[in-house]
């Protein structure tokens, strides 16, 4: 009798703990913690890569015969150099001339492409102008001094290098157009959203850019004019997107010069192309992107020319 007594306390403090831990051990009650693992997926990182001229293009261009084999020449016959138009309405009239092998600005209604001319108002991304007997008119131009930059293209927007391809032309406008407004076209396409803020009419390709802060060009110094990419590029657009520029006054070191372009991708590492052609990139992930370029002399250090030789443009790939 003495030992049960003795046992009593023990066993009933032995018992007690064991419902302690029962008590605190997890459970499937609804004030139960449960410990819930997360995966974070990284984002996609991108990496371009310079490759080959697509096939498809390849193909685009046995189809046309000779065409890509034209020396195309352009003469701006209005706005007359230094001319200064009163209003804010600009007529643009281009002569075509030049050993053509077939080549004519044409848009194919089936497509929406053709051969067009890239027409570039001060340091705005290019209208394509597709029909050369129809007018084109740039409309609410602001008051100032302005630039007018043209180039023969092909369909895929690859420019003509040709002596005479290039022409350039710079104007007055006085009492021009509202600032508040952008400049359009007379086919109601934006030229330059005079305000900085995103086009209030029809949206082209995707651009919205800001207003231009290019000043007066140079023409006894080098210039590098950006034509592509720009805009929205979508499914079998949106991989490889060609880089491709003209260039004034200047030869690049693959050409037997001293000068280089450098382009720079969103955030990535500088890369330069130093043979005056389109090159491609592919490797391109959905979303924005800006594409840079610059042209850097012999030391290294951009080429000013009125703001001209450093352009920064925003594109949007869809796959």
């Amino acid at each position: 009798m003495s030992t049960y007594r003795k046992l009593l306390p023990l066993s009933l403090a032995m018992l007690a703990c064991a419902l302690v831990f029962i008590s605190c051990a997890p459970g499937n009650s609804d004030n139960a913690s449960t410990t819930v693992t997360t995966t974070v997926t990284p984002p996609l990182k991108q990496t371009l890569a310079v490759v080959p001229r697509p096939q498809k293009i390849l193909d685009l261009m046995k189809a046309r015969g000779e065409q890509d084999e034209a020396q195309p020449a352009l003469k701006i016959t209005s706005p007359a150099k230094d001319a200064v138009i009163n209003g804010s309405k600009v007529e643009v009239k281009l002569d075509l001339s030049g050993e053509l092998k077939g080549y004519m600005p044409h848009k194919d209604p089936a497509t929406g492409k053709g051969n067009h001319i890239h027409v570039i108002l001060d340091n705005q991304p290019y209208e394509a102008y597709y029909e050369l007997g129809q007018p084109f008119e740039l409309r609410n131009v602001v008051a100032g001094k302005h630039t007018l930059r043209v180039f023969p293209s092909r369909p895929w927007h690859e420019s003509y290098k040709n002596a005479g391809a290039f022409q350039t032309v710079t104007f007055t406008v006085k009492g021009g157009g509202d600032a508040a407004k952008p400049t359009t076209t007379n086919s109601g396409q934006t030229v330059a959203n005079n305000n900085s803020s995103p086009a209030t009419t029809a949206p082209r390709e995707g651009k919205d850019f800001p207003a231009s802060t290019a000043g007066e060009v140079d023409s006894a110094k080098p210039l590098l004019t950006y034509s592509r990419p720009k805009g929205e590029y979508k499914d079998a657009d949106a991989d490889p997107i060609m880089i491709d520029f003209w260039l004034t006054g200047a030869k690049l070191k693959g050409d037997g010069g001293e000068y280089r372009v450098r382009y720079i991708v969103d955030d990535d590492e500088p890369k330069f192309i130093d043979k005056w052609e389109p090159i491609w990139l592919s490797g391109w992930i959905n979303g924005k992107h800006t594409v840079r370029l610059e042209l850097l002399d012999k030391d290294g250090k951009p080429v000013e020319n009125g703001g001209y030789n450093t352009t920064s443009r925003e594109i949007t790939v869809v796959k």
